[in-house]
């Protein structure tokens, strides 16, 4: 049995979604790149908010899409937190710490 490939089956998704006129949908789902698939799950990683919702609100269509495609994974979104969201929490941290005379360049 060959092993199933994350970026093929998150593509169909987006062909799919394409195919079925789900133009907002599919426009979010085009960007995706951080697609996994760990053992029954198909997995997207984001740090972007507006993403997420837009995933969860489409959670129906995608996983139609999923069941299309002779699969029978869930469909799961898990946030991350991106390097740069990081840094400004940590910088945040430190101008709390140190007040206005903290000034980052």
């Amino acid at each position: 049995m060959t092993k199933l490939s994350a970026n093929n089956v998150w593509g169909k998704v987006v062909l799919y979604l394409k195919e079925h006129k789900k133009v907002a949908l599919h426009v979010a789902c085009g960007d995706i790149t951080n697609a996994q698939i760990e053992g029954d799950r198909l997995v997207i990683r984001s740090s972007d908010d507006f993403l997420i919702d837009v995933l969860e609100n489409g959670r129906r269509e995608i996983e139609t899409a999923i069941r299309w495609q002779g699969l029978d994974l869930k469909f799961e979104v898990v946030k991350f937190e991106s390097v740069e969201q990081k840094l400004n929490k940590d910088i945040k941290k430190l101008q709390n710490f140190f007040g206005s005379r903290l000034t980052i360049d």
